[in-house]
């Protein structure tokens, strides 16, 4: 049932892979991905390398390669299990590829890998991943124009996401931010970006370190009147994010953007402002016990004089 779900999936996605290959990005991928199979298998190439097979065979695999490709499956599927987009799915192939196609350049020829490896850190220098320019209901703000704007009116709700153009966890992120801002944009409900790249000073404030140490990019916040409400992923008393998956169930779930889409669009509406209330006086302020006990150990002493 797994494997045909995974077809039916594979099939309904092929369009949109089709268009990727269009871009020189994927399409260098795919080629380099394949690199060492086509140099293997490719006659008049494969006569003049090394071989292990009994047979004396060098164009085709020896009985190492197999285990390396092998081992290279068992971890692509690992990772992919984690694995949100499509385009997470198809980075992680094209990544480990690399690192096994080097592994295999080397291990046939020396010159071979280094060429190969030189070829690897040409194209990670100068081809970068394509930027999502999909539709989207998103306002980028700068350090000084994101304060404004929060500042202007107290009744509207922000999510803010803080990225990195270098990040490759905020370019797959992208396109699920930009279908949340179709799907939930109002007038009271509002979608925002700020590069801290760009603008260091909006990530100082609001806590948000871009260290890839840290691991805190993306960052997305619920803001509403300057304040934060809700922050994922969290972050642990060392700086550290505390392991999140930006799914858009998650953000749904997590931010409570149902409840909040049908109390912003009041304000569409029409309705007065005062019976839009915000979420911080809606939350329920919890008593003291030890104010409690208190009052009531002053009670006892008046009671003992009454008698």
């Amino acid at each position: 049932m797994s494997l045909i779900k995974g077809l039916v999936s594979t099939l309904y996605c092929l369009p949109k892979v089709y268009k990727w290959f269009y871009r020189p990005y994927y399409l260098l991928s795919l080629l380099m991905t394949v690199a060492f199979p086509f140099v293997r298998c490719c006659p008049g190439l494969c006569e003049h390398l090394p071989s292990q097979r009994e047979d004396s065979n060098s164009c085709a695999f020896d009985w190492r390669e197999v285990e390396i490709l092998m081992f290279l499956s068992a971890i692509v599927m690992m990772k992919n299990r984690r694995a949100i987009t499509l385009e997470q799915h198809i980075g992680n192939i094209f990544l480990f590829s690399k690192v096994a196609n080097v592994v295999l350049f080397f291990r046939v020829d020396l010159r071979l890998g280094l060429l190969y490896l030189t070829l690897c850190v040409v194209f990670l220098i100068t081809c970068k991943p394509p930027i999502y320019m999909g539709p989207e209901f998103i306002k980028y703000f700068s350090d000084s124009t994101l304060d404004e704007e929060l500042q202007r009116d107290g009744r509207v709700t922000w999510i803010v996401e803080f990225y990195a153009n270098w990040s490759p966890e905020c370019q797959t992120f992208a396109p699920i931010f930009a279908d949340l801002s179709l799907k939930y944009d109002c007038l009271g409900l509002k979608f925002g970006k700020v590069d801290i790249g760009q603008y260091a000073a909006a990530a100082e404030r609001f806590k948000v370190n871009p260290s890839p140490l840290c691991k805190q990019l993306p960052s997305l916040l619920l803001l509403q009147g300057g304040r934060e409400l809700v922050r994922r992923p969290l972050v642990d008393t060392k700086g550290r994010a505390i392991g999140w998956s930006f799914t858009e169930e998650n953000i749904i779930r997590d931010f409570n953007l149902n409840e909040i889409f049908q109390r912003c669009k009041k304000l569409s509406k029409g309705e007065k402002p005062e019976e839009l209330k915000t979420l911080l006086q809606e939350a329920p302020e919890e008593e003291e016990p030890h104010d409690e006990e208190e009052e009531d150990d002053e009670e006892e002493p008046e009671s003992k004089k009454d008698k």
